[in-house]
């Protein structure tokens, strides 16, 4: 089958790999419906050293059950069904208390013999815990909201949630990508009535208005800040989603967040250390977020999907097939395109 390989930075390619099979009784074979190119794939696209054999990559995907293993239940062949961003068993202690990043037993797409996203089809290790039959035929109009179910929007809710967004907070969403634009949608589900977005593309910040963000700011570093200030009174804001993983958009976070408020950061850092020192301290400010546990936010969000209260699936802003994969990696890393789709 056909399948996406990264064989350095920039050097993005589509080729033949062996046909997923069952190799475990807990396994099942997924046909991929849609996948997608996420934030996250770009620091390897913009960093990873030569690999001459290339590495599968690719995180985010729904599809079709094609077979599943003798120890998979509730799962037949023909479901459609969405698969996290990592995969877990489901039912080791800690994916009972919902925190599925840490399963005893999971582990992440395109490594240790695990397909990638982006392909054909993938294997899936830990079917039963893994994946989460969906309501819909392979043609539903909903497949690219149901898609962002994969990672994006559970980050975007991880990070307000754990921010503790709710309809007494105000809240700063730093970063107008996917991810950020995915936090504005869920601090507006969690019933947050003031939602100030830092983002300087309008087209996306237009979108962050429809997601529910009631003021956008341009300026960037100290300005930036300045500016949040301004409109809060020079408080800040109770709450702050940090969603770039930069150390200024850290920096950032610290100077619009009020003293007794919460950071919540879910961009995957780039930074060494966390500049928490006595001010900080002496303001009472928290520090919380990381990566989320996507498997365990899946059912909550699934109805507003369902039910159109939420349209998550407008942050694709291009699809591609398979075969233009390397384009799709090009224009999201040159800022052309928001988020890409991929219908093999």
């Amino acid at each position: 089958m056909r399948a996406t390989l990264i064989y350095g930075a920039g050097d993005v390619r589509v080729g033949e790999v062996p046909d997923p099979v069952l190799r475990q009784p807990t396994d099942a074979v997924v046909r991929v419906l849609r996948a997608c190119i996420c934030g996250s794939d770009l620091w390897p696209y913009g960093a990873k050293p030569v690999t001459p054999a290339g590495d599968r990559i690719g995180h985010e995907f729904l599809g079709v059950v094609e077979e599943v293993g003798s120890e998979v239940s509730g799962l037949r062949r023909g479901d459609v069904v969405v698969a996290p961003f990592l995969w877990s068993d489901g039912t080791c202690d800690f994916c009972r208390e919902g925190l599925h990043t840490s399963c005893r037993h999971g582990g992440s797409w395109g490594r240790d013999g695990v397909d990638g996203g982006q392909g054909e089809a993938v294997r899936v290790p830990q079917a039963q815990g893994t994946l989460v039959k969906l309501p819909v035929g392979e043609d539903s109009a909903l497949l690219a909201s149901l898609l962002t179910l994969s990672d994006v929007l559970p980050t975007g809710h991880h990070c307000a949630k754990t921010a503790g967004v709710n309809p007494r907070t105000t809240v700063t969403v730093i970063g107008d990508g996917a991810v950020g634009l995915s936090a504005v949608l869920a601090a507006k589900r969690l019933g947050a009535e003031r939602i100030i977005l830092m983002g300087r593309h309008k087209d996306r910040t237009d979108l962050g208005r429809e997601f529910g963000a009631t003021e956008v700011v341009a300026e960037r570093g100290a300005e930036g800040v300045e500016r949040v200030r301004e409109l809060t009174g020079g408080d800040g804001t109770h709450t702050v989603l940090e969603c770039v993983g930069l150390e200024q958009a850290l920096h950032t976070a610290l100077g619009v967040v009020r003293s007794g408020g919460t950071i919540s950061r879910v961009g995957v850092p780039q930074y060494p250390t966390v500049p928490l020192a006595f001010p900080e301290f002496l303001r009472n400010i928290t520090l919380t977020g990381g990566v989320a546990p996507a498997r365990a936010y899946i059912e909550e969000l699934l109805p507003d999907i369902l039910d159109g209260t939420i349209t998550p699936g407008l942050v694709f802003d291009r699809t591609v097939a398979l075969d233009e994969v390397p384009d799709g990696y090009r224009a999201m890393a040159e800022r052309e395109a928001l988020k890409v789709m991929i219908e093999p």
